[in-house]
């Protein structure tokens, strides 16, 4: 299961990227006397939308979130409407990075990349205690390397 901090992260990435076209507006409309009413209107909108989808959207994410590791697979399953299953045999997988960028650092998370030889590319499982992201790097990397196969 995802870290319950995970949440939060997913909240402040929702608020950032709700800011910036919020403020540009907000700017504009303070500069541009004509268009004032319906720019400030546009960005009273859309900060109202993005705290809206801030609180919803993360809560909802880590509710349908689900990840799984065997010594035979790894497994996520991501999306609400469009649910996608990934499973990546251990055969098959090349490369198993932790990524933690500065938010996910804030609040002590990270992610785990489970490349392959998919052609839908890499698995992501976001949302990990970083502790935990360390150690299922080192544990997919130990059965990988104990698992028959080219990867390929």
């Amino acid at each position: 299961m995802l870290n319950e901090r995970a949440v939060g992260w997913w909240r402040v990435q929702w608020l950032l990227l709700t800011l910036v076209p919020v403020a540009v507006l907000a700017v504009l409309g303070a500069l541009i006397t004509p268009a004032r009413p319906w720019l400030l209107t546009i960005a009273g909108a859309l900060a109202v939308l993005g705290l809206a989808c801030a609180f919803f959207f993360p809560l909802w994410w880590f509710r349908v979130h689900r990840w799984e590791v065997t010594d035979e697979a790894v497994y996520v399953r991501t999306g609400a409407f469009w649910q996608e299953w990934r499973i990546a045999p251990m055969s098959r997988i090349q490369t198993v990075d932790t990524v933690r960028g500065p938010l996910e650092q804030a609040f002590k998370l990270a992610t785990v990349i489970v490349t392959t030889a998919s052609s839908k590319g890499a698995i992501k499982i976001e949302g990990l205690d970083h502790a935990l992201a360390a150690e299922l790097a080192e544990r997919l990397t130990r059965i990988t390397q104990a698992t028959p196969g080219d990867a390929t």
